[in-house]
């Protein structure tokens, strides 16, 4: 992955969603691939707008596997679903996912909880998601 600055916190719901779901898809694939389909993946999972997302059937995630602007893995493509309904649940829960977030304490409780609470976050993944939105992370190598 290249360097980049971090960013900050995203401006709203679907900022985390699609974050998180960036995280999930470069999960063994390359972050290139991942960037070069993000725009159609975007498209395909309505600017990743939760109540959207967490909404997909069956039947939607079919066309989806179908649809060649996406990381076609079933598993991830349910996930994302799945994830989109939790995310709303704890927005709703705390006032705002950001506060979830800071009611969890350090990062290492962090990493727990969303870990328990989201399908395809693991270590790495929970890691660079938390940088992506802007949180504060420990080095790598203290990971």
């Amino acid at each position: 992955m290249p360097e980049h600055k971090q960013p900050g916190p995203p401006k709203d719901l679907s900022g985390y969603l699609s974050a998180m779901a960036r995280v999930m898809f470069q999960t063994g694939i390359s972050w290139r691939v991942v960037d070069a389909k993000w725009p159609g993946i975007s498209e395909a999972f309505h600017g990743f707008e939760p109540r959207r997302v967490a909404r997909l059937t069956t039947k939607d995630i079919d066309r989806l596997m179908q649809d060649t602007r996406v990381i076609r893995n079933r598993k991830k493509l349910e996930a994302i679903t799945s994830n989109a309904g939790h995310m709303l649940e704890l927005d709703a829960q705390h006032r705002g996912f950001n506060r979830y977030l800071d009611s969890l304490g350090d990062f290492d409780a962090t990493k727990r909880d969303l870990h328990k609470q989201f399908a395809f976050m693991g270590e790495a993944g929970t890691w660079y998601f938390l940088w992506m939105v802007g949180r504060k992370v420990p080095e790598h190598e203290n990971m």
